[in-house]
């Protein structure tokens, strides 16, 4: 096709010129041509855009297609941690000249879906297969009939998850695939990032890019120089934790108690690090030395060898100290590990049809487990550490204030110890803190910023707060905030535990609040100081006329503990003191809840 005055938007002297060159070009200089014309007309807002025209045909060779500039990025987060990806996201494209739009969504309107032509989802995956609590109505929307044909739409999916759950980046997988149904085109295929997200999310993020300027083939050079160029981390990061020192170290259970809870309290002297009432704090904790023996004596390893472990040389003994979960068994390691055996039982586990029996064996099971079940191993050290998923840090809610303990952070965090297939077992971080932890050490850290859990700007504005057991550690956060800041809203408490005389949690500090009026009511159930149990729910239910008027009056409600179990029994009852005491049908006492949670008066952080 020859370029003329009447098909091009070039006068005829540029066609004439464009004429005798478009011929020379090979394919590759071509697709590197209108790469470079689309980068510099993107670089510059005081470039006009060319009116549309019929394509050259040199550029149709090319199959250049052209690209908004526009990207929206909508996350869904319980933690934290797809919202900081979200934002890093945003600003990385940002940096490469696109405008973004990095937002919630439960913020974002889902009639606007039709009018976004670039979407990224960055979403976790929650208790059994569930989308976050601020992904809830997104996802419903784009999962029902009011969704709309998004024939033009270009997107892709980070979906965040832990391997060792069923339903691993389930979230994640429904969002790409009904995109796709909805007649989306993919920009970049949807990567599964396990608990160590950061890699793969930087990858994710590249091949967006890529999809985006449509010029993966440009210039192997330019590609280097972006692969070079990773992004400066600013202070300390989860990349990049702190080690902060150890204060204190105490139980807050009395004598006789069943349970033990451990109140740290952490230096960030020199670091920095901030963070706001609702945070939560990530620590990077050690194996049990007794476990990392046990596997080196149980696998016939020497721990004085060397090994590579994410490109670093290090000793064994330390790499399943410090760098590698032992504790936990996952699909994907059966599957690996099964390729590494030549033990047919193990083969026949990881076989695709035998998924019952492999989620069965895995429930409570850890690597010395694995080991001894089917050894002998006839590999080396180095070959089965390379199939071991790195330490994920452990998420643990702030229970301090900033303002009340500046350059200090502090932690509740109960010890889990428990038995399973004829051994004990420990949790990681949990016990570490119970029992090897003293004043002097240090822990690293850093800290996972939670918008999804935190005070309403309005400091007048009501709160309830629910958080039996160490459900209790943000609230303390709370209300040493509000004391600070002499904030006047009313404040109630429901706090359960089982034994009053030794398990009430901080039990001065909350008395005091009360003396003083910084909390205004405080309700408490010990389960196990009566003959019927007794739980937060119960107590909630007993005052329902009053917490209903709460609501009325624009009170913000959080929950913090299970999920599993209290959550869901906490938002049942909720749901019962609004239908009986509002006057309401079930529906429409479940749409008043999912109403408040939309604009942010019912939040949960819950695990």
């Amino acid at each position: 096709m020859q370029l003329q005055v009447m098909n091009s938007p070039f006068n005829q002297e540029q066609a004439e010129l464009l004429n005798r060159l478009l011929p020379t070009l090979t394919d590759s200089q071509k697709v590197w041509l209108s790469g470079y014309l689309a980068a510099t007309q993107s670089g510059s807002a005081s470039v006009p855009a060319a009116p549309e025209a019929p394509v050259a045909g040199a550029v149709a060779q090319a199959n250049v297609k052209p690209v908004s500039k526009d990207v929206t990025i909508l996350y869904g987060s319980q933690t934290g941690n797809a919202q900081s990806l979200a934002e890093k996201s945003g600003k990385t494209l940002e940096e490469r000249g696109y405008k973004v739009t990095v937002s919630s969504m439960s913020d974002f309107k889902p009639n606007n879906l039709k009018k976004v032509e670039n979407l990224l989802i960055v979403v976790s995956t929650h208790g059994e297969g569930d989308p976050p609590d601020n992904a809830l109505s997104f996802h419903e929307f784009l999962h029902g009939k009011r969704a709309p044909k998004l024939d033009d739409l270009r997107f892709s999916v980070l979906s965040l998850g832990d391997s060792s759950y069923e339903f691993f980046c389930q979230t994640g997988k429904e969002f790409d695939q009904r995109l796709e149904d909805l007649g989306g085109t993919r920009l970049y295929p949807r990567i599964d990032c396990d608990l160590d997200f950061d890699e793969p999310a930087a990858e994710w993020i590249e091949g967006v890019y890529a999809g985006l300027s449509e010029v993966q083939s440009a210039s192997v050079e330019s590609a280097s120089a972006v692969a070079a160029a990773p992004a400066v981390e600013s202070a300390y990061s989860r990349t990049n934790p702190f080690k902060a020192e150890v204060l204190e170290n105490l139980n807050l259970n009395g004598r006789g108690s069943k349970k033990e809870t451990r109140h740290v309290e952490l230096s960030l002297e020199g670091s920095g690090l901030t963070y706001e009432p609702g945070d939560s704090l990530g620590v990077y904790p050690e194996n049990d030395p007794e476990l990392v023996e046990l596997v080196l004596e149980t696998a016939k390893w020497d721990g004085n060898q060397t090994v590579t472990v994410n490109k670093e040389e290090i000793m064994l003994s330390e790499a399943l100290s410090k760098k590698l979960e032992i504790t936990v068994l996952t699909k994907p390691l059966i599957e690996k590990a099964a390729q590494l055996s030549s033990n047919e039982e193990l083969k026949a586990l990881a076989a695709p049809e035998k998924i019952n029996e492999l989620k069965a064996y895995i429930d409570g099971r850890d690597l010395i487990d694995l080991l001894r079940d089917f050894g002998p191993w006839n590999v080396s050290a180095q070959d089965f550490v390379s199939i071991l998923r790195k330490m994920p840090s452990r998420l643990y809610s702030i229970s301090s204030s900033l303002a009340a303990n500046p350059e200090e952070v502090h932690l509740t965090i109960g010890a889990v110890r428990y038995e399973t297939h004829g051994r004990k077992r420990n949790g990681v971080a949990s016990i570490l803190t119970a029992e090897r932890l003293q004043p002097g050490d240090t822990l690293p850290v850093y800290i996972q910023h939670n918008q999804n859990f935190k005070l309403p700007e309005n400091p007048d504005t009501p709160i309830i707060m629910v958080g039996p057991g160490t459900g209790v550690a943000p609230f303390r956060s709370f209300m040493q905030e509000r004391e600070e800041i002499g904030a006047e809203g009313k404040s109630w408490m429901f706090f359960g535990d089982q034994h009053f005389v030794t398990d009430f949690l901080y039990q001065t500090e909350w008395q005091k609040w009360l003396k003083d009026g910084v909390l205004t009511k405080m309700d408490v159930a010990f389960s196990r100081d009566t003959e019927e149990k007794v739980y937060v729910q119960h107590r909630m239910q007993e005052h329902s006329k009053e917490l209903f008027e709460w609501l009325e009056e624009g009170a913000v409600v959080y929950i913090c503990g299970d999920e599993k179990h209290m959550a869901h029994d906490v938002h049942q009852t909720l749901i019962d003191i609004i239908e009986k005491e509002g006057g309401l049908s079930r529906e429409k006492a479940e749409n008043y809840l999912a109403d408040m949670q939309q604009t942010k008066r019912y939040q949960r952080d819950v695990y």
